[in-house]
């Protein structure tokens, strides 16, 4: 780990995690062998798995778990919130208190291409491709290929194409 990254004394790192520079990690976990590219910033309660690829410049936010084998490339967004504001009613700037958090969650094998939006509350099926530049607005069932604005099911993997 370079000194100019930013890692939290509450991270759990697995064993062989690399770890690129310029990186904002606080209150996640990271499981064994996962990659870590540059300019990436993964929040509180966020949950990577096993021998995932996470490309640079992708904001992996809270709530959001990557299971075991996922690839996220470069400058993928995740969303937590369903109707986001800066202040309540009154004005005053909202706080933890003010909202919830929108669990979002990509499945084993998933991968998810460069510069792809997922938006709260969705669930990425086991296997399943997220095209680039994807909008994802709902969930993607396994083994299922998704692209554009919305993301639509183009077509699904078939048996024995490599998920």
């Amino acid at each position: 780990m370079e000194s100019f990254n930013r890692i939290a004394p509450d991270v759990r790192l697995g064993q062989d995690v690399y770890l690129a520079c310029y990186l904002n990690l606080y209150g996640c976990t990271i499981g064994d062998n996962t990659r870590i590219g540059a300019y990436v910033e993964i929040q509180k309660n966020a949950v990577i798995g096993a021998r995932c690829k996470i490309q640079s410049h992708s904001f992996i936010c809270e709530g959001v778990t990557i299971e075991d084998e996922v690839f996220i490339g470069h400058n993928v967004c995740f969303t937590n919130d369903a109707f986001p504001r800066a202040c309540r009613v009154d004005g005053a700037l909202q706080s933890d208190a003010d909202w919830s958090v929108i669990p979002t969650r990509v499945c084993r094998r998933a991968s998810i291409g460069s510069g792809a939006v997922v938006l709260a509350g969705i669930t990425i099926g086991e296997g399943a491709i997220v095209g680039a530049g994807a909008v994802v607005t709902k969930d993607v069932p396994a083994r299922m290929i998704v692209a554009g604005n919305p993301a639509r099911v183009v077509r699904s993997l078939r048996e024995g194409e490599a998920p």
